[in-house]
This record gives C-alpha cells, sequence and structure tokens, in this order.
C-alpha cells in the first residue's frame, strides 16, 4: 500500500451519572470518572429554561441521554463528548418561544 495510513478514532461511551448545570455550563459526571462541560449557550432551549426547569431532568434509562420535560429537549453523551452543539433551527427555536408565552394550555395559531 502506498500513501498515508488513516487513523481510525474509536469514542467509547459512558454512562451519565450526574448532571450539574449552572447559568453558564452544563456537566456531566460519567461512570469512568470523566467530566464533560459545555456551555449552556450551546443548547438555547436550556439557556432560556429557568434555573427550575433546569434542575427538572432525567438520565435516560440506558445512561447515555438526559432529558427536559418542561423544556422539550434532549441531550446525548455522544454529542458532548464530541462537542455538538444543537441543531435546532432558528424558525424551530422561535415557535418553541413563541409556545413559551402562550404557557402550555392555550391554542396554537
Amino acid at each position: 500500500m502506498n500513501g498515508t495510513h488513516s487513523a481510525v478514532v474509536t469514542l467509547v461511551l459512558s454512562r451519565i451519572v450526574r448532571v450539574m448545570i449552572t447559568d453558564d455550563t452544563l456537566s456531566v459526571d460519567l461512570e469512568d470518572g470523566r467530566t464533560v462541560s459545555v456551555p449552556i449557550g450551546w443548547y438555547p432551549r436550556l439557556s432560556y429554561g429557568t434555573p427550575t426547569e433546569r434542575a427538572n431532568f432525567q438520565i435516560s434509562t440506558a445512561g447515555y441521554g438526559i432529558h427536559w420535560p418542561d423544556l422539550d429537549e434532549d441531550l446525548g453523551v455522544e454529542g458532548m463528548l464530541l462537542g455538538k452543539r444543537s441543531t435546532e433551527s432558528p424558525i424551530s427555536f422561535e415557535r418553541w418561544l413563541q409556545q413559551r408565552k402562550k404557557g402550555p394550555y392555550q391554542d396554537v395559531d
């Protein structure tokens, strides 16, 4: 074989055991001892959420994701390890913001 050898990187996922959220940072402790921290600004729904809404989360049964029911937000450990930001479109996010202003029991236009 001629040329450069390619490197293969294997991402090893570890389960989330603890979640910490501040006004600036989302951090997760993983079962293998790592702590991963990312800016909360990467996830607009978390940024706009209240401290109470951010504190209401569930770690998935398998341990590889986090769900915020009040914010309709889901994040996976893989995305955090890869440094992926939210991919929600501006239109979708604006729709979500408008719905928040109306409240949970009002009709959507």
